[in-house]
């Protein structure tokens, strides 16, 4: 199919959204509750645009491409519809971006500079407010939600959970974790996918360290805790890592485990070894990669020489990556000849 964007004609598959036709076309469009690995919602209708014999504003990510549409993304209408949409969603939203953990990497405080709203004209009295530090790795300022519904479609449609849903109605309507005969029952996992897609500060991770985004840099790494090889973005503030955030555009489609996503603060203990210990004189000393594996090598080719193969076995781990322990087992079994080699994954 043929569609007109902004006055340019694009080529786009049948069944396409128009989210994903601009998207496809560079042009940008605002949403806070969209994610390319969910079905559509529509829930936070900022992705609204303009099409031709159409009366009312539509959301994006909603409506089907049709044959030669007439879209308009940034028509003075549909400004005006997104600067609604966020004085709604800022009227009903603390100002606390001065104090917000979230502050630099809020998609709701960047969105309401882009169309400049400062401060929401809408009054009303704000919603008793719920707090729940219960989990160990995060909190929930339920404060802060802006009831986008992305942190329960990931824990629903991709982790298979279902451990929160929606409560009450209208205007009460909050997260929650869905009850069992009067008692908490959840099924939660702490995998911590819902902080990683909530769009503002509404869930928060229990940091040790106090930062802000900008001060962070991104460091891509494989996940250490077991052989899945999941990707994740260490961030980084000075040389410490303070946070984790999952990879997208790798196998785990932006999803981790509780451990992966929480369990970092061993890399800053101060136990850990940096470098290389070889003993001499009944002592362990630090030294250099080539001193270690030079030293190696010699206890291996004189090991064999001597005692043969079978004098040798291997352990390695299951934390430890897939090729890291093909590497391990092919050195074991075509350099040194023996077939000992186990691992420790039945604990």
């Amino acid at each position: 199919m043929q569609v007109t964007i902004n006055g340019k004609n694009y080529d786009v598959e049948k069944n396409t959204t128009i989210l994903k036709a601009c998207k496809d076309a560079g042009i940008e469009i605002p949403t806070l509750c969209h994610d390319d690995r969910l079905s559509p919602s529509g829930a936070c209708r900022l992705c609204l645009v303009e099409v031709e014999g159409w009366k009312n504003l539509h959301t994006s990510c909603t409506a089907i491409c049709k044959d030669n549409m007439v879209i308009q993304t940034h028509s003075d209408k549909v400004i005006k519809g997104r600067q609604e949409v966020l004085d709604l969603l800022i009227s009903n939203h603390p100002l606390e971006c001065l104090t917000c953990e979230k502050s630099g990497a809020c998609k709701l405080q960047d969105y309401c500079y882009e169309y400049g709203i400062t401060e929401g004209t809408y009054r009303w009295e704000m919603k008793k407010p719920y707090f729940d530090s219960s989990n160990p790795f995060y909190n929930f300022d339920s404060r802060k939600c802006i009831l986008c519904g992305l942190c329960v479609r990931v824990c629903d449609e991709l982790q298979g959970t279902s451990a929160i849903g929606f409560e009450n109605r209208g205007f009460e309507t909050n997260v929650a974790t869905p009850f069992n005969e009067g008692l908490i029952n959840s099924t939660c996992v702490s995998c911590g996918n819902c902080v990683s897609v909530c769009p503002v500060g509404a869930l928060e991770p229990k940091s040790k360290e106090k930062f802000r985004y900008w001060e962070t840099r991104d460091v891509r790494t494989t996940c250490s805790y077991c052989g899945v090889g999941c990707q994740m973005d260490l961030v980084v503030k000075g040389n410490k890592v303070v946070d984790v955030k999952p990879a997208f555009d790798a196998l785990n489609e932006g999803l981790l485990c509780v451990k992966g996503k929480f369990s970092y603060n061993f890399l800053s203990h101060p136990d850990r070894l940096k470098r290389p210990m070889v003993k001499k004189d009944g002592v362990f000393v630090e030294t250099s990669w080539e001193e270690a594996y030079n030293l190696i090598v010699n206890k291996m080719k004189s090991v064999k020489e001597y005692y043969g193969s079978e004098a040798f076995a291997g352990l390695t781990s299951a934390r430890c990556t897939n090729e890291e322990n093909y590497l391990f087992q092919k050195m074991f079994r075509a350099v040194l000849g023996t077939n000992n080699v186990d691992h420790c994954a039945r604990l």
